[in-house]
């Protein structure tokens, strides 16, 4: 936690992700809804219509479709480091809950938390961060001292 109150860290990668092979970092997609509950009417739509294409479209992602006798229709995502989320889609529709799977998919699993700098090194100089305009001179288009004031 830091004096503002919300927790923030410096922007990392997991384990360097995207400098080879891309690696999907949500493993498991569990879809729990109820067969006859009001609630989970677009959750069965999606099911119905798109659970198969966001299936072929993330090979790497295990799709688990539980119906149970709940009230409230979710999905649980489960990622490469242990993370688990759940998003509540009570009443969205199939169009709004294939969203939020593309969401969840896109996402690493690292808690989304303000971020500190937009870089950081572990051996910083002590010259300072180098810009463009480092060694320019302070007036590019200097103008000549009049001679008037005498």
């Amino acid at each position: 936690m830091t004096s503002r109150g919300t927790p923030s860290r410096f922007l990392k990668s997991v384990l360097q992700n995207g400098v080879g092979r891309y690696v999907c970092q949500l493993k498991r997609v569990s879809i729990v809804f109820s067969k006859k509950a009001q609630s989970s009417l677009g959750v069965r739509d999606f099911i119905e219509e798109g659970v198969v294409d966001y299936a072929k479209k993330n090979p790497g992602t295990v799709v688990y479709v539980s119906p149970q006798a709940c009230n409230v229709p979710k999905i649980v995502a489960e990622y490469l480091n242990g993370n688990v989320r759940e998003e509540l889609v009570t009443s969205k529709t199939s169009q709004q809950i294939s969203e939020i799977l593309t969401k969840l998919t896109n996402q690493s699993g690292l808690d989304i938390i303000r971020l500190r700098k937009p870089f950081h090194t572990d051996s910083p100089s002590i010259q300072g961060q180098w810009h463009p305009f480092t060694n320019r001179p302070l007036l590019i288009d200097p103008k000549p001292p009049t001679a008037s004031t005498k």
